[in-house]
């Protein structure tokens, strides 16, 4: 039995207003940690492959979880759901506040993650169902407005505390506004909901756990263990052949945690295509570029922040600007513009050197942002816009967990490509200095000399994974080519295939 919440004749302003502040709260944890972990890696006395688990492990829980988020929307009412949601973020906040070793840290981390899953699906269901298909890009606009500027104050901020102050003040901070949320939530919240009897498959959870799971272990294995490892080639497979049960599964149940039924529709499909590159792409300059600036250039952690503040400020006021574009334009001409900038910018990042000026990189940041907010609302509003009502909370659910398991696989990644050509580049850089020595230098200055080669061919290992990262971004832009605009009057028609229920805001 498929359910889908169907808005009021007035938008529920006041329920939105609360989700939006739990995913604010969530979103804004999350790019907190971005340029805090080259301090946590000294403080826990870690390496880039493990301290990446922190925001691979996060991302990891949302992909294991989020699927199962069309099954919880149509079973339980908001009330329910978000509660649960902002109670499992907080318990995970407080565990990793008082965090002394990182295994303790990536528990509460992963208990965050838990509950930041339901948020968006839901927050993104309720928000297809409060407004007209030919409003929608505008009401998601203003969206990404509020959800950017989480990602906009998070680097700096974190980067002002971290210079300042202990990490685990990222995790203090953070517990009040989630309890206060909590607490309108409790009280504020309402919804009404009929009872559904529907169950889910316990079969389809468990494939999808190994599925997602063992695909981002061997990724973020490679790196560390190398690609020959039986560790990383062997949950590969395992990954990708419980990712295949896990959806031939969902196509033969006829009520499937997620309904792979969605690809039927080719925009939907192109928009999830292009969504996952885009979201690969984009991890490089968030994950690399703390790492380039504090560990390579010894620029400060809030100096760091401040570098990324400016772009996100951009995406910021573009999110809703975008948004009435489309709602004029379409997707297909805000894209291939948005991609062609995505493109240059990011082959921009791979001819880094240890002299580009810090106002060059905030230029670059800030125009590689500009190009992407160009891109995400619109195409994926598009592609959302194709699908039924009854369709629309496998929809939501699909695009986060894509977006999610994108963003940790391209994590992974990149962050292999970076670790394995710096250790080549390393090695070739040693070997090469040293046939050109004509006596043995003293140790002092052999110590001086590799370290200054180990910092030349870490800033060639960033390069490549950049270069990696203009390869997707370059596939992206291809695919745009093919982004048609749908038909609101046919898409609006498609609303009636399904029963409806009601949710009110009081």
């Amino acid at each position: 039995m498929s359910t889908t919440i169907k808005a009021p004749k007035q938008s529920p302003y006041g329920m939105i207003a609360i989700l939006l502040a739990g995913a604010f709260v969530s979103i804004l944890n999350s790019t907190l940690l971005n340029v805090a972990l080259p301090s946590m890696m000294k403080d826990l006395d870690v390496k880039e492959t493990t301290i990446q688990w922190l925001a691979t492990g996060y991302m990891l829980v949302n992909g294991i979880l989020i699927p199962t988020t069309a099954f919880l929307i149509q079973k339980f009412s908001v009330r329910q759901l978000f509660i649960t949601a902002m109670l499992l973020f907080t318990i995970g906040t407080i565990t990793s506040a008082l965090a002394g070793v990182f295994p303790i840290l990536l528990t509460g981390r992963m208990i965050q993650a838990a509950g930041s899953a339901v948020m968006m699906p839901l927050l993104m269901n309720v928000l297809l169902t409060s407004f007209p298909i030919e409003k929608r890009g505008g009401a998601m606009g203003i969206f990404g407005l509020v959800m950017i500027f989480a990602p906009a104050i998070g680097p700096t901020l974190s980067g002002w505390i971290v210079e300042h102050y202990d990490w685990r003040t990222l995790f203090y901070m953070i517990i009040p506004f989630a309890v206060i949320v909590l607490t309108f939530a409790f009280f504020k919240l309402k919804d009404k909901k009929e009872k559904v009897s529907i169950t889910i498959d316990a079969l389809s959870l468990v494939l999808s756990s190994i599925g997602f799971g063992g695909l981002l272990y061997g990724f973020s294995s490679a790196g560390d263990k190398g690609w020959g490892s039986p560790a990383v080639y062997i949950t590969l497979i395992v990954g990708a052949l419980s990712l295949a049960s896990f959806i031939i599964r969902q196509l033969r149940l006829e009520q499937p945690i997620l309904d792979f039924r969605v690809y039927k529709y080719p925009m939907f499909a192109l928009a999830s295509a292009i969504s996952i590159l885009i979201n690969m792409a984009m991890f490089s300059a968030m994950i690399l570029m703390p790492i380039y600036l504090q560990q390579i250039r010894g620029i400060s952690p809030m100096d760091s922040g401040l570098l990324m503040l400016p772009g996100a400020i951009v995406m910021g006021i573009m999110s809703p600007i975008t948004g009435k574009l489309f709602d004029k334009y379409g997707a297909k001409a805000l894209a291939l513009i948005g991609l062609l900038i995505t493109v240059g910018t990011t082959y921009a990042f791979s001819q880094l050197t240890d002299s580009t000026t810090y106002t060059t990189l905030i230029i670059m940041y800030t125009v590689r942002m500009f190009g992407m907010s160009m891109v995400m609302m619109p195409v994926m509003t598009n592609g959302l816009n194709q699908l039924p009502q009854k369709l629309n909370p496998h929809g939501t659910a699909m695009n986060s967990t894509l977006s999610q398991v994108s963003g940790a696989i391209g994590t992974a990644l990149l962050v292999t490509v970076m670790s394995s050509r710096t250790k080549h580049h390393a090695e070739d850089l040693i070997s090469k200095a040293m046939s050109k020595l004509t006596e043995q230098p003293s140790p002092e200055t052999l110590a001086q000399m590799k370290g200054h080669l180990l910092m030349e061919a870490t800033i060639n290992g960033i390069n490549d994974s950049f270069t990696v990262s203009v390869l997707i971004a370059a596939i992206a832009f291809i695919a745009a080519f093919f982004i048609k605009r749908v038909n609101v009057t046919a898409a609006s028609a498609k609303l009636q295939e399904s029963p409806q229920k009601q949710v009110v805001a009081k």
